[in-house]
C-alpha cells in the first residue's frame, strides 16, 4: 500500500541548529564555505529556509567533522555530491582515506586507554596495600620499575 507524503514544512535556521547541534553561526559558515549540497532557499524577507534533506546532509557533515575530517575534504566531498552521479569512485576514495585515518586514531586511543588502565591498576593496588597495612614496594617508582 503506497502512501503519499506531503513535503515537510521548511525549517528555520534556528530549528536546523537545534536538530543538528550546529550553531546558527556555524550553519552560516557552512553555507558560505560551500559545504551544503544544495542552495539554501530564502523567504521573500531573506530568511533562510532548510529542507529535511538539508538536515540529513548536515548531520552527515557533523559526524565527518567530529571524526576529524578536514574542512577541505568535506568541501570536496560536498562538491562531488553536488555534481551528482558519475563520481562515486572519487567519493569512495575520499571516504576510504578518512576511514583509514579514523581507524588509526582509534588504534592510538586504544593504546592510550591500555596505558591508563595499567596506571589505574598500579595506583589502586598501591592504595589497597596502604589500607591493608602493607608496604609499597620501594623498588617501584610511580608504577614504573627501574631498568
Amino acid at each position: 500500500m503506497a502512501t503519499t507524503e506531503t513535503p515537510a514544512e521548511p525549517l528555520s535556521i534556528g530549528q536546523v541548529a537545534e536538530r543538528t547541534g550546529l550553531s546558527v553561526h556555524a550553519l552560516r559558515f557552512y553555507e558560505r564555505e560551500g559545504l551544503l549540497v544544495g542552495p539554501v532557499r530564502r523567504t521573500a524577507g531573506g530568511r533562510r529556509r532548510y529542507t529535511a534533506a538539508d538536515v540529513d546532509w548536515l548531520l552527515i557533515c557533523v559526524r565527518l567533522r567530529e571524526s576529524g575530517m578536514p574542512l577541505a575534504d568535506l568541501k570536496q566531498f560536498a562538491e562531488l555530491v553536488r555534481r551528482g552521479p558519475g563520481n562515486e569512485a572519487e567519493r569512495l576514495q575520499l571516504l576510504d582515506a578518512h576511514q583509514r585515518r579514523v581507524e588509526e586514531q582509534i588504534q592510538a586511543l586504544e593504546e592510550c586507554r591500555s596505558v591508563i588502565a595499567w596506571k589505574v591498576g598500579v595506583y589502586a593496588e598501591h592504595l589497597a596495600r596502604d589500607e591493608a597495612g602493607g608496604l609499597w614496594d620501594p623498588t617501584v617508582r610511580d608504577g614504573l620499575r627501574p631498568s
